[in-house]
């Protein structure tokens, strides 16, 4: 089997993390933050092309409004810390998701890092924030429907083709592994579309507890499978 290019994280657990050790939610949001910073760089090290994680859903929104305003400013303070950390290490960061629904603040140390890292060619990471899978279906069969009715595109010559170019992972390697942490064993609406035929890599461990040796777990258990997309494999 080729080496993973492109792991996507479900990073899961965060408040479970906190309460177990009687702590508030929003610590273990913060403790999931470093896990965040250890996890891109044992990905760099690793080798990974691309490094996508989902990091706030359209769903989360409907969280109370003080872990949502919790949630935005760790963001916000990790895009201004780690900033200089991605640019050493040649990462790009790139967003999918709705950013019209991000506070201003956010925008702009996000705005600051897109722009700093647009370079940068090593690795590329990707911040699933205020994103959906289904969401980004829509609005891809949308920019599809639009096209078609502009005359740009014939309706009979949709195909996946199509589809995968009108999604805002389509600059992305297909990727070849998503974990999910906390044990918890569902996709979430994230990346449907891509996790077509990704390989899934469940792990007790809570995100806090996420980092170099879970990730090198995870791409071992990802080595030892036989990917068919379909097809039948070789006889072992």
């Amino acid at each position: 089997m080729n080496p993973a290019r492109h792991v996507a994280i479900i990073m899961d657990g965060n408040g479970r993390w906190a309460e177990r050790r009687g702590l508030p939610r929003l610590y273990g949001h913060e403790r999931g933050a470093d896990a965040v910073r250890r996890t891109v760089t044992a990905a760099r090290k690793l080798g990974l092309q691309a490094l996508t994680l989902y990091a706030f859903s359209e769903q989360n929104w409907g969280r109370p409004s003080v872990e949502v305003h919790h949630l935005m400013s760790l963001m916000r303070a990790y895009l201004r810390r780690e900033r200089e950390e991605l640019q050493r290490n040649g990462v790009r960061l790139r967003l999918i998701g709705d950013r019209g629904r991000l506070p201003p603040e956010v925008l702009r140390e996000l705005d600051a890092t897109l722009a700093a890292t647009a370079g940068n060619t090593a690795m590329v990471l990707t911040l699933a924030v205020s994103y959906g899978g289904r969401e980004d279906i829509v609005q891809a069969t949308r920019r599809i429907a639009a096209a078609a009715l502009a005359g740009k595109i014939a309706p009979d010559a949709i195909d996946e083709g199509s589809v995968a170019a009108a999604l805002t992972t389509h600059d992305l390697p297909p990727v070849d592994l998503v974990v999910r942490t906390s044990g918890e064993q569902r996709l979430s609406n994230f990346l449907l579309w891509e996790a077509a035929y990704a390989e899934l890599h469940f792990t007790p461990l809570l995100w806090p507890d996420f980092g170099e040796e879970p990730l090198r777990a995870a791409l071992e258990s990802y080595n030892q499978r036989q990917r068919r997309f379909g097809l039948v494999g070789q006889a072992g």
